[in-house]
């Protein structure tokens, strides 16, 4: 919905926030934005801003506690982003066609905006000196201004710390993930189909991930997670907005490694650090 740079792409940044009571907090930020930067011939040695096309600034007011002053730590933020800088128009040529079916560059746009809301509230906690315990979360995510892909993207789940005896700091989460899609994020496989002479019955406009995982608390520094998604609806967009036939339903099985090389490196303490 706007061109802050996903992980893990590295831009150039700033924030600063503002504890207002011990508890309450205005944070904000701004962040270059620069699509040179995506591009699979770049490299984390280049630190220039050449390539820059404007900044990401987010704001957020929050409301956050911890296990030193709740006994059931919570975070609660609302934000809005406010994107100046140029992004690819999802339909439009440079000469205000489909870029789909025209072949000719996307038309360049100025300026998007989103806002938001976010939690995570633990529920449960058997053992007020321990970090155990059942934590929700969720997140809701609108476009508000220029013109996008999406109407919204809503997730939400749950995350069990101390899964089983001499398990502590093992977890296990289910979640889900939904976009929905803008009638921008369709046209183009709406018109790819028409050029193909089919109609457009049965195209869904929302895309779900249901997702089951398990974090594996290796050593204090190293963490395995691996997990399983299930996708409903997988979206084409223009990557295969010409496939005649929708996208089954897919499976898909994978893992994360995690190290904190600070933990290994003895300079900070991991879970189960004595």
């Amino acid at each position: 919905m706007t061109n802050l740079t996903w992980w893990p792409i590295a831009t150039w940044g700033a924030h600063g926030k503002a504890w207002v009571t011990d508890s309450v907090f205005v944070h904000a930020g701004v962040y270059e934005v620069n699509p040179r930067d995506q591009q699979d011939d770049q490299n984390g040695i280049d630190w220039s801003t050449r390539g820059a096309t404007g900044v990401v600034v987010p704001v957020e007011v929050g409301y956050s506690t911890n296990f030193g002053n709740d006994p059931l730590p919570r975070n609660y933020g609302i934000g809005a982003i406010i994107d100046q800088s140029d992004y690819k128009d999802p339909v439009q040529d440079v000469r205000r066609g489909s870029y789909l079916l025209s072949g000719l560059d996307p038309l360049t746009r100025f300026g998007r905006s989103a806002i938001y809301a976010r939690f995570d509230q633990m529920v449960w906690r058997p053992d007020s000196t321990a970090v155990q315990g059942l934590t929700l979360f969720g997140a809701f995510l609108a476009g508000t201004g220029g013109r996008q892909y999406e109407d919204y993207f809503l997730n939400g789940g749950a995350v069990l710390t101390g899964t089983f005896p001499g398990r502590p700091y093992d977890t296990l989460g289910v979640g889900f993930a939904l976009e929905h899609f803008s009638p921008l994020g369709l046209a183009n496989y709406r018109a790819a189909r028409a050029s193909l002479g089919l109609d457009n019955r049965g195209i869904a406009a929302t895309q779900t991930i249901l997702e089951l995982s398990y974090g594996i608390q290796l050593t204090p520094a190293v963490r395995l997670m691996p997990n399983l998604q299930y996708v409903i609806n997988p979206q084409p967009q223009e990557k295969f907005a010409f496939r005649p036939r929708a996208i089954p339903d897919a499976v898909v099985v994978g893992a994360k490694l995690s190290v904190d090389l600070f933990t290994l490196a003895g300079l900070a303490k991991g879970p189960g650090s004595n």
